[in-house]
């Protein structure tokens, strides 16, 4: 078993940035890896970086996926996960909604386990996070795009997902929320929630922002994939200064940039 410290962050001080490593080769961003060779070498890119933390995936989670086995998803993990960790003390988040996948992570070096579904597919994850005393992200997601009012409801699911989690026994300094872009919205809610991150933000917990080259930005300025650098980074920092504590990217080196930019302007201090 490899064992992982906690993650501190200085919440307020910066915008933190985590790099995605993808490895399922369906990933919506054309981006999915599957040998640890091309692993590593992302990972070299992102600590050359300065990347504050890693976000790695093994099943893919766009509209529409095809759900792999638990078994595949551990198989995926195991050629890289215990790799990476040997190669960096940065922290490392796993992209899961399956408590078995949780168990095996946490046992091989990881530190924050983000879970897509709030804790609302398997709330098992729950009680294991809180043993491990590991970090959880918590995010909004739901079947279709139907809202009475879009910013309310995600703020009730989310804190729907704060309470099985402190129930559980997860700190309140182990939570961090992220509203789902992309997930369970239309290109317009996406906007409006990004728009609106503040009213989030009140609910008194970081905040991480995943848009990196997402649909909303393919939407808003008809691009492909491959061409959406400028349209996440316009959404990273209008997120940055309405509230967003953490952004979640592809493209760690230009993605760095736009927040330090950033931070200079909204988190500025004259010392």
């Amino acid at each position: 078993m490899i064992s992982a410290d906690k993650p501190e962050f200085a919440w307020g001080e910066k915008t933190f940035v985590m790099g995605i490593i993808n490895l399922s080769p369906d990933s919506f961003s054309g981006d999915g890896l599957s040998v640890p060779e091309s692993v590593l070498l992302k990972l070299e890119q992102f600590l050359e970086a300065e990347v504050d933390l890693i976000d790695i995936g093994a099943q893919s989670t766009r509209p529409g996926h095809e759900e792999i086995t638990i078994s595949e998803e551990i198989r995926r993990l195991d050629l890289v996960l215990s790799l990476v960790r040997s190669q960096t003390d940065v922290p490392i988040s796993l992209d899961t909604y399956r408590s078995e996948v949780v168990t095996y992570g946490l046992n091989n070096g990881v530190n924050i386990i983000n879970d897509i579904w709030g804790l609302k597919m398997d709330p098992n994850i729950a009680a294991i996070v809180a043993d491990r005393k590991a970090t959880i992200i918590l995010m909004h997601n739901q079947n279709g795009t139907c809202y009475e009012n879009l910013v309310e409801d995600i703020k009730s699911s989310l804190s729907e997902s704060m309470t099985l989690a402190l129930d559980n026994g997860i700190g309140r300094d182990s939570i961090i929320l992220d509203p789902g872009i992309g997930f369970g919205k239309t290109p317009l809610q996406n906007l409006e929630i990004i728009r609106r991150l503040s009213e989030i933000k009140s609910l008194g917990f970081p905040i991480l922002v995943g848009a990196s080259r997402k649909s909303v930005i393919g939407y808003t300025l008809d691009l492909p994939v491959e061409k959406r650098l400028e349209g996440t980074a316009a959404i990273n920092a209008i997120a940055i200064n309405n509230g967003a504590d953490m952004i979640r990217v592809h493209d760690v080196v230009e993605m760095s940039r736009v927040a330090k930019m950033s931070d200079a302007i909204v988190r500025f201090r004259p010392d």
